[in-house]
């Protein structure tokens, strides 16, 4: 990586290091032990383990990067960044649910299960992916939704289109509701 010669510049270093740029997903699996390594450098470690340290601003600063760089991590795999998979995984899904209403109970019964099936597993997908706070609640609220649809599909009780408005604006908004409250006190990734 170095040139032979001992000297102040970059020379023959920058192409390697421009080189390593697919390791990003590497590098994110490595930032705590980075972490660790500019802690020691940066700060004299007690030999009691068990003392705890003052803060000081070099301490508090590592904290700071520890939590920016795990936020950049997961938001680069958060499929919420993207407006494709975005798009894909939930406004299609929410659509076709509200399309849906105008066609017959059985075709829109078949569509609302898959809808959100589909909707619900992204959800718990992305949760897993990147730690993502509201799909750890909203993948189980749009699978648990499927238990109304069958239900007024089923005829059990008189439902008409009123009934099946109710429950796209319920299903819909709550979602919206279950994102907001729990970004709102848990912040976006937990």
């Amino acid at each position: 990586m170095r040139h032979s010669e001992v000297g102040t510049h970059a020379d023959r270093c920058v192409p390697v290091f421009l080189h390593l740029q697919w390791l990003r997903g590497d590098a994110a699996a490595e930032v705590r032990r980075l972490l660790r390594v500019l802690f020691v450098r940066l700060r004299s470690l007690s030999a009691d383990p068990g003392r705890e340290s003052e803060p000081d601003g070099c301490t508090a600063l590592l904290r700071r990067i520890t939590v920016v760089a795990s936020d950049i991590i997961k938001t680069s795999r958060d499929w919420l960044r993207s407006p494709r998979t975005s798009a894909l995984a939930w406004w299609v899904p929410k659509s076709v649910i509200i399309v849906s209403l105008l066609l017959p109970v059985p075709v829109r019964t078949v569509i609302w299960i898959v809808a959100l099936i589909w909707m619900g597993t992204a959800c718990i997908l992305n949760a897993r992916r990147c730690g993502r706070t509201h799909c750890r609640y909203t993948g189980p609220y749009y699978l648990t939704m499927i238990a109304p649809v069958l239900a007024i599909s089923s005829g059990w009780f008189d439902a008409d289109f009123i009934a099946w408005l109710v429950l796209a604006v319920v299903t819909l908004l709550g979602g919206k509701l279950i994102w907001w409250s729990t970004e709102r006190a848990w912040g976006k990734f937990s």
